[in-house]
């Protein structure tokens, strides 16, 4: 049976400033690796020739690569410009394309009209029907993959990807029970919480070349008891194989409610935390549901002590632009990072993405501004104010996120923060990489700012200026 070529690309947004590694080192702190697309190749037989192209490292000439017999392409909301782009360029050669991932599963008719054939939910399940379609010239218009059984998940392929990652990337569990309004992993991924095999994590972990790994599950602790026991089981035995890694992963403020659970995590190697804060005010977490049940009448700062006491590092988010924020909302978003003591601040505008509860309201409020689609999604990337606000004009709130990023990182906060991390010894280099790499797109980000400004107020603000 002869070999047939296969391309697996993750398309680039070339509006996404912290994907611009060439222009700071610090970014490639922030640029993860494309596991679906891992995970896929994973699936795929030996008789295909696969390549991964993630076009966040650059761009290839596609023209000067040997042309293969099928493409699969995956895109979030904000890639779906740049991934019909490519998905046109091969069909004009005649390759086949297919397209999946969290866009394709939402805008299934719009995907359709660009590509031969698209996968809607989670590929795992359907992959290897796709493929054997696709080699013997039956391929379909739609499969839908539903959600994986997670003793199927295969083993990622990371040995398909360069070394030019800070980090490796792995996941060990999907869905999450919380549904929160603005966020489309309970639509994609279903709110049952699905655990992978602790075996199979392990495994691949040892498999994982970098040094430091993200843990891309969107929560990796869960919620319930049931979920806490199975993340401990996991950790011991992560500290069992001693994989002599740092990692660092998604989780909920109950992370530090357990002792044990902080203590386990720290000795298999947990660098650090991502935790949705959200809001700094009680009606902006009631607005959006999800976690309020876990973040009100809490002492958070005790909270992300209790962690930081375990040596982990705690990186704080928060959504602008929700309904409950006025005038200052930059400030008192950095001022309430600050009391909290979190160790990095990353905030994003609220954004109506297509599939979520948001999308919904906001679109039958015709608060939906950049609706010219597809060519607006590339600007659904979390990072420009797309949506009509409540009690912001758009130069109100890109007046805040400025103010907000500034105050957070300026240089005396930058330097307090690393040497708090160094008097504790609490990972201060990780700590240092992550501030400058924030603190080195200010100007970056305020330029593109006002190119948004310039080309989309009137539009977004619906003819009237603050």
């Amino acid at each position: 049976m002869h070999a047939v070529r296969l391309y697996l690309i993750n398309p680039c947004n070339p509006l996404v400033s912290i994907l611009k590694v060439k222009e700071s080192r610090w970014n490639r702190y922030r640029v993860w690796k494309p596991l679906s697309l891992m995970v896929l190749a994973g699936l795929t037989p030996a008789e295909w020739e696969t390549s991964i192209m993630d076009e966040n490292l650059g761009v290839p000439d596609y023209s000067a690569l040997p042309r293969p017999d099928l493409v699969g392409i995956t895109a979030f909301t904000s890639q779906a410009n740049r991934a019909y782009e490519v998905a046109d360029h091969f069909r004009r050669l005649g390759v086949r394309v297919v397209m999946g991932g969290i866009h394709a599963t939402m805008c299934l008719d719009e995907v359709l009209e660009r590509v031969d054939a698209v996968v809607t939910r989670e590929a795992d399940g359907i992959w290897p029907q796709v493929l054997e379609d696709a080699r013997q010239g039956r391929l379909q218009r739609r499969y839908d993959g539903g959600f994986a059984q997670m003793t199927d998940v295969p083993l990622a392929r990371h040995d398909l990807l360069s070394r030019g990652y800070a980090f490796g990337a792995i996941q060990t569990t999907r869905g999450c029970p919380l549904n929160c309004s603005f966020c489309s992993v309970t639509a994609f991924n279903g709110a049952h919480y699905r655990q992978r095999p602790i075996p199979d994590v392990v495994c691949e972990f040892q498999s994982i070349r970098e040094k430091r790994v993200l843990v891309v599950d969107d929560n990796l602790i869960g919620t319930r008891p049931e979920h806490i026991a199975r993340a401990k089981d996991l950790f011991r035995a992560l500290a069992r194989a001693h994989l002599r890694k740092e990692w660092i992963a998604q989780a909920t403020i109950n992370f530090a409610d357990d002792e044990e659970l902080l203590a386990l995590a720290a000795k298999a190697g947990c660098s650090g935390v991502f935790i949705g804060f959200e809001s700094p005010a009680p009606e902006g977490l009631r607005e959006y549901g999800g976690k309020f049940s876990l973040l009100k009448g809490r002492d958070i700062r005790a909270s992300v002590r209790r962690i930081q006491r375990h040596k982990i590092l705690v990186a704080g988010s928060f959504i602008m632009g929700l309904d409950a924020d006025e005038p200052g909302i930059g400030h008192r978003i950095a001022e309430t990072a600050r009391r909290y003591g979190v160790d990095n601040l990353n905030v994003l505008f609220l954004t109506p993405l297509p599939g979520t509860r948001l999308w919904d309201q906001m679109k039958s409020q015709g608060r939906i501004p950049l609706d010219t689609l597809p060519q607006d999604w590339k600007y659904y990337t979390l990072t420009y104010p797309v949506a009509r606000y409540q009690h912001l004009s758009l130069d109100d709130i890109v007046q805040e996120m400025v103010s907000c990023s500034e105050t957070f990182y300026s240089v005396p906060g930058i330097f307090r923060r690393v040497l708090r991390s160094f008097w504790h010894r609490r990972k201060p280099w990780i700590s240092l990489a992550g501030n400058l790499s924030y603190r080195g797109n200010l100007r970056r980000d305020a330029e593109a700012y006002a190119c948004f400004q310039r080309q989309w107020g009137n539009r977004v603000d619906g003819g009237k200026k603050s």
